[in-house]
């Protein structure tokens, strides 16, 4: 048996015949293949038509299952909304300018709203009579009457200004997380944008991998993901996605986008170049900082190392002068 088949390898006119059936088999398939394939590029074109409208429906989905998922909006306080409602505290207390801060700060909804109303009125009220009792029952720091009066009022100022500070701090706490992961974030949208994908989908992929790095960029991107599914004018959502951040990066990729979206631009080019001047502005502020650490030495230095240094020079000096033992 082992015999014939080494036979027959080893035989001119069967290695010839298998040769020829391999070859014929080969231009059989090569033939047939492409014959059975079909035409797919109409089934392509229906897939990227309708993306949209699958994004659209996936997210009618998750917000139809209200046991599920978590209410990222609750309702404002009772006695909160009854004391905005009855003082009208919106006509004279809330400006355009405030929501906007509270959008910047990832708050968002009529509970912020109402909240940030309800504080304004009462942090200087509660302030206010918090000093007067302070300054007038407990300590009055041998001060007249007017001068304490005048502390009050002071009080009261601040207890109006400490709900826009306290935004403020929140504002800039935010721009730095979201200033700082945004160059990578916009290297993973350029890959995604490359590589395809919709700019739905690269949004929502940017979304969930920049989250270790910054939270407040990935809830930023996941909600321009839902502007974009919702809204009928894309050019809203990338707008606001600009306004709500505050970053002149982000705004420029916003302006980007709706460049793209109005004049069919390559987007892909304009990313790039945009991300390595995200990268240039975070080395060139790194270099600032760096910068400003000598002067900033200079008075810790002259009020703490200099006295020791020369304690530690001086003092084998003064040890042979006054022959201390």
């Amino acid at each position: 048996m082992i015999s014939q088949i080494v036979d027959s390898i080893t035989n001119a006119q069967f290695l010839l015949g298998m040769l020829a059936a391999v070859a014929a088999a080969a231009t059989v398939l090569t033939i047939a293949i492409p014959l059975t394939e079909g035409n797919t590029l109409n089934k392509r074109m229906k897939s990227v038509a309708t993306e949209r409208d699958k994004i659209r429906a996936r997210e009618r989905e998750k917000l139809n299952r209200q046991n599920d998922r978590v209410n990222l909006r609750p309702e404002p306080k009772a006695y909160m909304r009854r004391i905005v409602e009855q003082f009208k505290l919106g006509d004279w207390l809330g400006t355009e300018n405030a929501k906007q801060k509270l959008a910047m700060a990832g708050y968002r909804g009529a509970q912020a709203e109402i909240a940030f109303l309800f504080f304004r009125l009462a942090a200087p009220i509660g302030l206010f009579l918090f000093a007067l009792f302070y300054l007038f029952l407990i300590e009055d720091f041998g001060q007249t009457p007017t001068i304490r009066g005048a502390m009050a009022i002071g009080g009261a100022y601040l207890g109006l200004k400490a709900p826009e500070i306290f935004l403020s701090n929140q504002i800039s706490k935010r721009q730095v997380s979201m200033r700082l992961a945004f160059p990578d974030a916009l290297d993973l949208l350029l890959i995604c944008v490359e590589s395809g994908m919709s700019i739905e989908q690269a949004f929502r992929k940017v979304s969930t991998e920049i989250g270790g790095q910054s939270v407040p960029l990935a809830e930023e991107f996941a909600l321009c993901t839902a502007e974009l599914s919702y809204l009928t004018d894309r050019k809203i959502a990338y707008e606001n996605l600009g306004l709500r951040t505050g970053l002149e990066g982000v705004k420029s990729v916003s302006t980007a986008l709706i460049q793209a979206e109005r004049y069919g631009t390559p987007l892909g080019t304009a990313l790039r170049t945009l991300a390595q001047e995200s990268r240039d502005q975070r080395m060139n502020a790194a270099e600032k900082k760096a910068a400003a650490l000598p002067p900033k030495l200079t008075v810790p230095m002259i009020l703490f190392f200099l006295p020791v240094l020369f304690v530690i020079i001086m003092f084998p000096a003064l040890v042979q002068v006054f022959g201390w033992k």
